[in-house]
């Protein structure tokens, strides 16, 4: 009984700690948020498309009629993209909420992109999310990472933003970097190079979401509402045709560049390596079956690597191991062990 009172208290210590540096390494960002109107449209299901009185907020509905979404007015040469969310709760297996900037509608064959994608979950069951990177119609070199939270995304507002700049892309969760791609020479056209737009959307995918399309949408739990607040969009709006060699986004790319969030300080590099250490579960990086050898721009982490498989998917055993040694118990990882089926 002592040994599981003692167990039980180095599980919630040092899962205190990582919220603590998760937490310590958030920074107070100049974020200057702009009414729907003055940025963003309805792209599908205008019905579902429900905007608040004051137009600060605008709620994504999917229902056994259609999902929706909204898009950014403007094409944007980099930018910061941010939006506080709130993701549905209760049962949404099936559902996909996505969070990304791209150019597909205008470059159809070479298109760039950045993701956010929540995927939906059973009750009980926490939601999951990936990140991924597209440049030059990169799809057959898909980046994506996955990875679970530190909260529940249901229950409250976070803030989801993404940065792009000539240099690099950072994806951050409430002020937390979870993940940098630093530009190379050797990635040529698959670092995004092309103005974006900013998308919103949510929809059914049910045929691969949840447990690799085991668990559909179920519509008697519809609707499924989405949230969206403190909307946030920084960059240079530019005409893709015309305007995509021109310099005249020179002055607001440097202005992008030196803001504080397109720098990551040393307490927010150490948060950024503890949640990718504790909650991603797949990294291309670490996929040698896919890429035997590791795109350009990965740096391996010799303590991530000892984590993945070479399928780049979570090592249970090696994960519970590390944990052994600092004698805390296999259990505070289950789970781990039973969403990751897709």
């Amino acid at each position: 009984m002592d040994i599981s009172r003692s167990l039980s208290k180095r599980i919630l210590f040092f899962s205190l700690l990582l919220l603590h540096l998760l937490y310590a390494a958030r920074a107070d960002f100049n974020i200057a948020t702009i009414p729907f109107n003055k940025g963003y449209y309805p792209l599908f299901g205008d019905n579902n498309v429900v905007r608040s009185s004051d137009d600060k907020s605008v709620n994504l509905v999917l229902n056994q009629y259609t999902g929706s979404g909204f898009k950014s007015s403007d094409l944007y040469n980099h930018g910061f993209f941010s939006a506080k969310i709130k993701l549905p709760s209760d049962y949404t297996a099936g559902i996909v909420v996505a969070f990304y900037t791209s150019n597909g509608d205008i470059f159809e064959k070479t298109h760039d992109e950045l993701d956010f994608e929540f995927l939906g979950t059973i009750r009980g069951k926490r939601w999951r999310f990936q990140t991924n990177v597209y440049g030059n119609g990169s799809t057959s070199r898909g980046r994506e990472e996955r990875y679970y939270l530190w909260f529940d995304p249901s229950r409250e507002f976070h803030r989801y933003s993404i940065l792009w700049t000539s240099n690099n892309i950072i994806f951050y969760i409430d002020d937390v970097p979870i993940r940098e791609i630093v530009r190379s020479d050797a990635m040529g056209g698959d670092f995004p190079s092309k103005p974006m737009s900013l998308y919103a959307t949510i929809w059914d995918a049910s045929n691969w979401a949840t447990s690799g399309g085991k668990y559909k949408v179920n519509y008697k739990y519809a609707p499924f509402v989405a949230k969206f607040t403190d909307l946030a969009l920084d960059g240079c709006a530019i005409d893709p045709i015309q305007d995509v060699l021109s310099t005249s986004c020179s002055k607001k790319d440097d202005q992008l560049e030196s803001a504080n969030y397109a720098t990551i300080t040393p307490k927010q590099r150490s948060a950024m390596k503890k949640f990718r250490q504790k909650y991603m579960y797949y990294s291309y990086c670490y996929d040698i079956i896919r890429y035997p050898i590791a795109p350009p721009e990965c740096v391996i982490d010799p303590v991530e690597r000892h984590q993945f498989k070479d399928t780049g998917r979570l090592n249970f055993g090696a994960r519970r191991h590390r944990h052994d040694k600092i004698k805390v118990h296999v259990s505070s990882m289950r789970t781990y062990e039973d969403q990751d089926e897709d």
